[in-house]
């Protein structure tokens, strides 16, 4: 009895965990989207200034200030500089939330901006959704959670010897 208790524990232990990752995945992905669109209100000055005098590359229109006499000049170049390789970031990572479902979460999980992903985490605020995606997460996860842990045990008790009864032991004694 205590033994089903424990796999319902797990169980739901592993469901609400599960439930938590489409509701993370998404709050990343809004992050992003809003780190992404304040990228591009930062640089429409410059995209303007690149497009009227450098065909809309911002690559030249930094080698113009980099290349300029004037300190200052020199000075922004490193910022807008900055403010490039900012969007661009941003621009992949949008491009990344924009797949499947699965390509989303393993972004997240494996190759996600480590700073975006610890901000997204410390703002994150723990949520029961109900739809179906995180029903599914939620499902799969606490049966993989109680599967995996009663497995591990089970084979650490047979490993020991326990639960094997009497007639058995006796058996291969002899």
């Amino acid at each position: 009895m205590l033994r089903s208790y424990l796999r319902l524990i797990l169980f739901t232990f592993g469901l609400l965990a599960g439930i938590q990752v489409p509701g993370f995945i998404e709050d990343y992905a809004q992050r992003v989207d809003a780190h992404r669109a304040e990228a591009e209100q930062g640089l429409s000055g410059f995209r303007e200034t690149a497009q009227r005098f450098f065909k809309g590359d911002l690559v030249a229109l930094v080698a113009h200030y980099r290349a300029s006499t004037d300190p200052v000049m020199r000075s922004d170049a490193d910022s807008i500089a900055h403010l490039v390789a900012r969007a661009e970031l941003m621009q992949r990572e949008w491009q990344a939330m924009q797949g499947t479902w699965y390509r989303r979460a393993w972004h997240v999980l494996a190759l996600a901006d480590p700073g975006l992903r610890q901000e997204t985490l410390a703002g994150y605020g723990y949520q029961v959704l109900l739809k179906p995606e995180a029903i599914a997460w939620g499902l799969s996860c606490g049966l993989l959670l109680a599967w995996l842990v009663e497995s591990v045990v089970l084979l650490i008790g047979a490993a020991a010897g326990v639960g094997r009864s009497r007639k058995v032991q006796q058996r291969h004694r002899l």
